[in-house]
């Protein structure tokens, strides 16, 4: 009687795996060694990448031909030494070759455009990474707007790569698919995030808990909205991230979570956060937004500690009006339906693109610093009256390096909340930030 089932190996004995399966786990582990491994000398990772570099595309030659003969197989073939050959964060032209025929073998092939635009980055061909970015969106949209979340195979942390080099490449050319994917990517992360047992440790697996934080993070910029709550689910996320084992040892998730806490003026953890990430992976600029923040916190501490004059204080105070609230009864957090005044004291030039910094004072002479998103740099002048409506205020409190920093914080996501010498702001003395990346493949 013939039977439909398949037989299951004899005890102690497994199944054999395919070649090209084994050859794709080994391009997955090669490039989990080059995301994780940060030893303090950079040659150690050099070369333990290329030792298995080596290995992998060693392992791929040792498949017969009769079992990458398909189009199919073939192009399969191509797309892993591509891969394996792009591990590394020069530009190959071999690697290029490769992954090219592998999308002319087979263009559905969503992650070997995904690797070629990448190649092509390094390169400099920013214009045809794109090309190359978009197809690669269009492969996993087109398999995304089809499935449930239940039964989604698709590799999370692979359109989180997509997303994040198109943004990075030219977000402005694509910003209306990418607001549909960035939309549905929420979506199925959300989901997945509320979702026990089998899902969450799927998301585990595919790095989905960071992706969502770092899809928050991005919508923050691109949508140019400021919603304070993205911040705060995009920390969330990065928190729960943060508890997977498997997630510490890497360095792009600390530099985030520092670069949000940053932005919720949580200086103490994103100074933290930020020499965690350094410590970690030396190659990225960690170190640099370290000394940005030391580099602000002491011209405001300096400034409050006796380089403001009383007198040029005490001038502009008292052509407050003393019927807004001050600063002192003010109560941490959003205080709706609340309106201060303050004078503009000093610009505080920071390093950094976003947000803009300022050093007020009130009617009763409290000097405080002032946040602003999503306004022009050329806006507000020293000497200008302020009239600032819900602020959200912070008294901020760090220590960092035996240095103490103490200073009230207020911060304005939106221009509209905003009077500049009683006269309401326009969109024209709006700006959007854009989206700066470093490079790291």
């Amino acid at each position: 009687m013939s039977s439909s089932k398949k037989m299951n190996p004899p005890d102690g004995e497994e199944e054999e795996e395919e070649p090209l399966s084994k050859a794709a786990r080994a391009a997955e582990d090669l490039y989990h060694l080059r995301d994780t491994y940060f030893p303090l000398d950079p040659n150690d990772r050099t070369s333990k990448l290329h030792h298995h570099s080596d290995l992998a595309l060693s392992l791929l030659d040792s498949i017969p031909p009769e079992q990458r003969k398909s189009s199919l197989q073939r192009a399969t073939f191509e797309y892993l030494r591509g891969k394996i050959l792009d591990v590394f964060p020069d530009y190959r032209k071999e690697a290029e070759d490769h992954l090219s025929k592998a999308v002319k073998l087979n263009p559905s092939l969503a992650d070997a455009w995904l690797c070629l635009g990448n190649c092509i980055w390094k390169k400099g061909d920013l214009s045809a990474a794109k090309n190359c970015l978009s197809l690669a969106l269009n492969k996993f949209l087109s398999e995304l707007e089809d499935i449930m979340f239940s039964e989604m195979m698709i590799d999370a942390g692979c359109l989180s790569r997509v997303l994040t080099k198109i943004f990075f490449v030219n977000y402005q050319c694509l910003k209306e698919k990418c607001l549909k994917v960035r939309r549905i990517k929420l979506n199925l992360l959300r989901k997945a995030f509320n979702m026990p047992s089998k899902q969450s440790l799927w998301m585990s697996r595919m790095g989905t808990l960071d992706n969502l934080g770092n899809a928050c993070l991005t919508s923050f910029f691109v949508t140019g909205a400021w919603d304070h709550s993205k911040l705060l689910h995009s920390l969330k996320a990065y928190q729960n991230a943060e508890k997977d084992e498997r997630m510490k040892s890497n360095p792009d998730l600390y530099f985030n979570s520092a670069t949000v806490n940053r932005y919720l003026e949580n200086y103490d953890r994103a100074l933290s956060g930020f020499e965690a990430a350094a410590l970690k992976d030396p190659g990225l600029n960690a170190s640099e937004e370290v000394q940005k923040i030391v580099n602000l916190l002491d011209k405001v501490d300096n400034l409050l500690r006796g380089n403001l004059r009383a007198k040029r204080v005490a001038s502009l105070a008292s052509s407050l009006a003393a019927k807004r609230v001050t600063i002192d009864l003010m109560s941490e957090g959003l205080n709706r339906n609340v309106a201060v005044d303050g004078k503009v004291l000093f610009f505080l030039r920071s390093e950094c693109v976003a947000p803009l910094y300022y050093l007020l004072c009130d009617s009763n002479q409290i000097c405080f610093v002032l946040t602003v998103y999503g306004l022009r740099n050329d806006v507000i002048k020293e000497g200008d009256q302020l009239t600032l409506l819900d602020p959200f205020f912070r008294d901020v409190d760090v220590s960092w390096k035996e240095k103490h920093y103490q200073f009230k914080s207020i911060r304005l996501d939106f221009y509209e909340q905003m009077l500049v010498n009683g006269k309401a702001l326009t969109p024209q003395h709006a700006v959007r930030t854009s989206i700066y990346a470093q490079h790291k493949p």
